[in-house]
């Protein structure tokens, strides 16, 4: 099944850093959050990518030409100009496909304008600025059993403040920074059969607003709940709190070896 990401936006919101590379470019460790994205869909076996690319997508098409080369080890020799890879320094063994969609288009745009790359199949959909631990495979199974056009995978928003619980006066409890309780929104771990297209035109902006939206009503949207961890990167407060998890060797969604 093909994967795309959407990885068009300007991030706007991480303007000190979105500056100079496109919001899914900002890293978390020494790689870029896309390449996160990416490691935990192919851990489920998910290896081709369609990349919906606007802002800034030659700092992303850079980054995968270069991909091998900036892993490996390399002799180069000056006096003849050659140069010798001894190995790929990475055995992701992916195929991805770069697509300009636009520098301003909405969500809903680039999807469409996806469609040739999509064949007549099935296909996972999520955003190039967030990482969570669900499980793909029940994903899929809840899509298939519920026999809709669409599955969005719910998640609990983290919370921004530590969560207490107290009695008299006195904490009987404390969370640092839990799941919210109780409301749900869409992680953007997505399943789309090829029938969305009909909800959308050359004209569509908002894939959640103009395709979600009447899915629902036409009750062709299905959900996939997941009580794991979740977290988008919005601010430069969430790229802060993911790095301190990658660096620290707690990262939930950190799946593969």
């Amino acid at each position: 099944m093909r994967v795309v990401i959407l990885a068009g936006g300007r991030g706007s919101r991480l303007a000190e850093l979105t500056e100079v590379v496109p919001k899914p470019m900002v890293h978390i460790g020494d790689r870029p959050i896309l390449w996160h994205i990416m490691k935990h869909f192919s851990t489920f076996d998910h290896k081709e990518f369609v990349l919906a690319l606007g802002y800034k997508g030659d700092v992303i098409k850079e980054f995968f030409l270069n991909y091998r080369l900036l892993s490996a080890t390399i002799t180069v020799d000056l006096a003849s100009g050659t140069s010798q890879l001894h190995d790929s320094g990475s055995n992701d063994d992916w195929t991805i496909h770069l697509v300009e969609t636009g520098l301003t288009t909405g969500t809903g745009g680039r999807l469409h304008r996806l469609r040739q790359w999509l064949r007549d199949e099935a296909f996972l959909l999520t955003y190039g600025d967030g990482v969570c631990d669900v499980d793909l495979s029940a994903l899929m199974a809840t899509h298939r059993r519920s026999g809709k056009l669409a599955t969005v995978t719910a998640v609990r928003p983290p919370s921004r403040f530590g969560g207490l619980t107290f009695e008299s006066g006195i904490v009987t409890d404390f969370q640092e920074k839990p799941q919210i309780g109780e409301g749900w929104i869409n992680g953007g771990f997505m399943i789309f059969e090829p029938g969305v297209f009909k909800y959308m035109n050359e004209g569509t902006d908002s894939l959640e607003k103009e395709v979600l939206e009447q899915l629902a009503v036409d009750r062709q949207l299905a959900v996939h709940t997941h009580d794991g961890f979740w977290q988008c990167m919005d601010t430069l407060r969430d790229r802060y709190l993911l790095e301190d998890l990658w660096e620290r060797g707690q990262a939930p969604w950190k799946r593969w070896a």
